[in-house]
């Protein structure tokens, strides 16, 4: 090599300890007997102007477009105790074999080869980079890389509570949580495993350790958790968190579809809604996030573009993964092997020529959604976690955070809420309370589907008031006429564009007669299936926001909240369904509540059938409706 780089040249002075200094800074005699804060202000005041007299940056991680590329990923593994819906194939991945993974020395000599050109940050990845064994070994060692100024990991959270002050005291510097919802059962569903109270319980050993802000990363997919954003931003409030949403991407096995990218700018306009004084905050050099705070707030708020507005212009990451390949696009199918190389025998500088060649071929930017979406690409788990992705997935499921989501029930069955309530039990100070406040909600809820139950009450079901027959409360004014149909009878749909946005709210009720086996089977969740009520619940909320793409006729609504209620009637062997839905629109929302009533009503004939056939629903209906041209209507 013709010219060493001059940054590798400013290592080796930086770790000289002779008096002579090549690169001009001022140097002072160390004298025997001096104390030895001595030597260390002299090599403060040599690094304050090797700072301020910078060298050009390593040639080999500039590439064509002069990107310099300081930041390097390194995924620990392929596996992972968690299977995410748009991270990994429902079918898994296939693994390499071990003796092609790299070695923790393998891995800890390209670190120190990455950080002698120049990189100062490290972050570790998977997979689930905590369920390697030497994880805090490998952190350890690349602590006392002199050059490297942050190790970073990002961690599905499920072993973090139990390892962070190991880490802490390793050296980890930040830390990026993966958590796409706050309500419980829909992780389950997400993730495909149960471990939701050790994510909570990982970011709360976080913001006790003093790291802040804690990154949340949360993966936003349209029908899916697009209605929680509201709920992560509530998070901030009071915790020195930053709640990172990241716009769903397409890789291999996750069945990415256009449709289900909720789009930064969508986003944006949601939450400014709820508060309008939401400002933008600076944005750091090279970052890969647009950070916005609400005012008072202690935490922030980010979103991360990389389908709807890329920053490929400022990127300065690259990748390692599992198997040893070098990416230099997240998004780029083309890779190189620098454990082939290793294991080889290639010397550091052969190395570096290759490094510098896949980094020099980087393009400009990546392909665009679309072109992505058709590329053959690895599957997220094998380069490492979607949620990873960028350190920097409305309320739960459509409830406010006053008014949390929860399924409740009979006597001896224990809510999810409920749980949740003993891993924070012995949890102190300000922030734990409202963090589990924020969570749990500002009751202990007990499980039955009365939004409400005091602890000194028994469980009991709607009110008989609730679920009797009923007659319009006035004649509010209706047409005589088919709103659906054109003037030659064809189906057509209404025109809103000139109706104001009013508040609208709508609630529909509906009534499964179970019959005595199932019902005392669901009543102690004892279905094979699963817990009959959560999954009704869940499938509920889901239809309310899929309304439109079920009934063909009817408007797209942003709907703020919803909320499906499920009473176990004991005297008739029902459940009884109570969905509302609330928007502000030009148009109802009557069919969002109703859908919601049917769809978790035919969710229950599914989760029962196997024990009788002889399931009736029945009783699907409009209780009530508010705003709009037409008046208000109230069963009483």
């Amino acid at each position: 090599m013709a010219a060493r780089p001059v940054s590798r040249m400013l290592q080796r002075v930086l770790r000289s300890s002779v008096r002579s200094c090549s690169s001009g800074a001022p140097v002072t005699q160390h004298r025997p007997g001096e104390p030895s804060q001595t030597a260390v202000e002299e090599l403060s005041r040599r690094r304050q102007f090797l700072r301020e007299h910078a060298a050009p940056f390593s040639a080999f991680l500039t590439d064509s477009f002069g990107r310099q590329h300081s930041y390097l990923r390194i995924s620990l593994t392929e596996k992972c105790n968690l299977r995410c819906q748009y991270c990994m194939p429902e079918e898994g991945v296939p693994l390499t074999p071990k003796a092609d993974l790299l070695t923790t020395e393998e891995i800890l000599t390209l670190a120190r080869l990455f950080v002698k050109e120049g990189v100062d940050k490290i972050r570790l990845t998977g997979g689930e980079p905590l369920i390697r064994p030497d994880v805090v070994d490998i952190v350890a060692q690349l602590h006392r890389l002199e050059g490297l100024r942050t190790i970073g990991i990002t961690t599905n959270g499920i072993n973090l509570a139990r390892l962070l002050p190991q880490l802490q005291k390793a050296g980890l510097s930040a830390i990026n949580i993966s958590l796409d919802t706050l309500v419980p059962a829909k992780f389950e569903f997400i993730v495909r495993r149960k471990g939701f109270h050790k994510v909570m319980e990982g970011i709360h050993k976080a913001i006790e350790l003093g790291y802040s802000p804690v990154k949340v990363n949360c993966v936003v997919m349209r029908g899916l958790n697009e209605d929680e954003l509201l709920d992560f931003v509530a998070l901030t409030e009071g915790l020195p968190l930053d709640v990172r949403f990241i716009e769903y991407m397409p890789f291999d096995g996750n069945k990415w579809n256009f449709k289900k990218m909720v789009s930064y700018k969508e986003m944006l306009d949601t939450l400014r809604q709820q508060w309008p004084e939401l400002e933008k905050l600076p944005e750091e050099e090279s970052s890969t996030a647009k950070a916005f705070k609400v005012p008072g707030f202690r935490g922030q708020v980010s979103f991360i573009t990389s389908m709807s507005e890329h920053f490929c212009g400022t990127c300065n990451r690259l990748r390692i993964t599992a198997d040893g390949n070098l990416k230099v696009c997240l998004f780029g199918n083309s890779e190189v092997s620098l454990r082939d190389h290793l294991r080889a025998g290639a010397s550091e500088e052969e190395l570096l020529q290759i490094i510098g060649a896949a980094v020099g071929r980087k393009k400009r930017q990546h392909a665009g959604m679309f072109s992505i979406a058709q590329m053959k690409n690895r599957p997220m788990i094998l380069i490492e976690l979607l949620l990873m992705l960028q350190d920097s997935p409305p309320a739960i499921p459509s409830i406010s955070s006053q008014d949390p989501f929860r399924v409740q029930g009979i006597g001896h069955r224990v809510s999810f809420s409920n749980q949740m309530a003993t891993l924070w039990k012995g949890c102190r100070g300000p922030q734990t309370s409202l963090l589990a406040q924020r969570w749990l909600g500002s009751s202990p809820p007990q499980r039955h589907c009365s939004s409400r139950l005091d602890s000194d009450t028994n469980p009991k079901c709607l009110s008989a008031v609730s679920w009797a027959p009923a007659t319009p409360s006035g004649p509010p004014p209706t047409s005589d006429q088919l709103t659906h149909v054109d003037a030659e009878g064809r189906a057509a749909m209404v025109d809103v564009g000139g109706k104001p946005d009013t508040e609208r709210l709508a609630v529909a009720s509906a009534v499964v007669l179970l019959g005595p086996v199932a019902f005392k089977l669901v009543q102690k969740n004892q279905l094979k299936k699963g817990d009959a009520l959560v999954v009704a619940q869940l499938a509920g909320v889901q239809a309310a926001k899929q309304t439109s793409q079920l009934i063909p006729l009817c408007h797209h609504v942003a709907l703020s909240h919803i909320e499906v209620q499920l009473e176990l009637d004991s005297t008739r062997h029902a459940v009884g369904i109570q969905a509302s839905c609330r928007a502000r629109g030009p148009t109802g929302v009557e069919m969002e509540a109703l859908t919601a009533a049917a769809v978790a009503a035919l969710t229950l004939y599914d989760m029962c059938k196997a024990v009788s056939r002889d399931i009736v629903l029945g009783e699907i209906k409009l209780i009530s409706k508010t705003g709009g041209q037409r008046g208000d209507f109230h069963r009483t």
